[in-house]
């Protein structure tokens, strides 16, 4: 590789990095904001609000790294020209396949990176998050419940303590179970403390009894323990099952997807999983289309005089029209497998079309050999 060429690859790479980081920074800040419920009202640490916000990274990345190359490949073609030097490597002999080299070296790793993001780590961020908002979720007796206060939980369940004691104990505890209309539950304690048991949370209550009124009874049974176990699961909003949604799903699990051995809500919505599963196989695709839609609007030298900025235009509102008709392709495959044509066809016919119009006016521009005596020429003068 010659230095002209590792100097654009280093401008490109620099523009492609400054790009992803500040866009990434920007959306991620905006989504971590609709988080914030997390500290305020939840009362989790920031540790748990950077974990959670910092595993949506990976889909961003997937989203935004494809059009920050696209930025990128703009900037640094459209510098070059500012600063009069793709004029002179142009008049130097510089091929434009050539020039094309070191914006393919950036989109190979850009298409790299985007491919494991979509096929690896996009999926598990989202199983992590599930994860970390059904353990948040779980532990409510220290999340979600305040001191002193009768704090309604899901199905009637009403949960309340006086206060806390030494090591995270809870004293005075009073909760009252109205889930099932027929018998009504209350439980008294004196104190009770949050323990873990093969991943399930249970809170002992010490000193407790239990009021049991049912529907049919006029005097309630109470039953007074010395210890009492309740399994926290039941105070807590019941998930569907462990059925999983298509994007917390891995890539395996999509390909080896039977939907007649299925359960019903993946049998039901089949259609998103597959649909999901193309989209991670199509998506890094679209790093090449825009890449060579960029080098198609930009890479002909022009001189000062010759506006780019309609150049510019054109390629910004094809690369947001070809995005956007992706993504109704996908979601037209999602009813109809015939769509699958439009879900890979839309990014490779317009990376072909870019590259056919690319290599069409680069035939146009080789230079007869009186022309690059002159250039040669030049050169020598230039040097001189």
């Amino acid at each position: 590789m010659s230095i002209i060429e590792r100097y654009i690859l280093r401008n490109c790479a620099l523009a492609f990095l400054a790009g992803l980081g500040l866009l990434t920074s920007v959306i991620w800040i905006s989504q971590a904001l609709r988080e914030v419920d997390l500290v305020a009202s939840k009362g989790q640490t920031l540790a748990i609000f950077f974990i959670i916000t910092g595993l949506t990274i990976p889909s961003l990345v997937a989203i935004i790294a494809p059009l920050a190359l696209f930025a990128a490949i703009l900037y640094t073609l459209n510098k070059l020209n500012a600063d009069s030097e793709l004029i002179v490597m142009s008049a130097a002999g510089l091929s434009p396949w050539r020039l094309l080299r070191p914006f393919a070296i950036v989109s190979l790793a850009v298409l790299i990176l985007v491919s494991w993001m979509s096929i690896w780590a996009m999926p598990s961020s989202f199983r992590g998050i599930r994860d970390m908002l059904s353990k948040v979720r779980a532990d409510f007796v220290t999340f979600l419940v305040r001191e002193g206060q009768f704090v309604p939980l899901t199905n009637g369940i009403v949960f309340h303590y006086r206060e806390r004691g030494p090591n995270g104990s809870l004293l005075g505890i009073f909760i009252q179970d109205r889930s099932d209309p027929d018998v009504i539950n209350t439980y008294i304690a004196e104190s009770g403390s949050t323990v873990e048991v093969d991943g399930r949370n249970f809170l002992t209550l010490s000193k407790a009894f239990v009021q049991r009124q049912t529907k049919n009874d006029k005097d309630p049974a109470m039953v007074s323990f010395e210890s009492y176990a309740l399994d926290l699961a039941q105070f807590t909003a019941k998930e569907d099952g462990i059925v999983l949604k298509p994007r917390e799903r891995s890539t395996l699990d999509l390909i080896t997807l039977d939907p007649k051995t299925a359960d019903i809500y993946t049998r039901t919505y089949y259609g998103r999983f597959r649909a999901e599963l193309h989209d991670r196989f199509s998506g890094p695709l679209y790093v090449l289309t825009f890449a060579m839609i960029a080098f198609l609007a930009l890479g002909q030298a022009r001189t000062t005089r010759q506006g780019r900025g309609t150049a510019i235009a054109v390629a910004i509102i094809s690369v947001l029209a070809i995005r956007l008709a992706g993504f109704s392709a996908s979601a037209l495959f999602q009813r109809s497998d015939w769509a699958i044509v439009l879900v890979y066809g839309i990014p490779l016919s317009a990376f072909a079309l870019a590259a056919f119009l690319t290599f069409r006016r680069s035939g146009s521009e080789i230079p007869t050999p009186r022309q690059a005596a002159r250039r040669s020429q030049v050169i020598q003068g230039t040097a001189q």
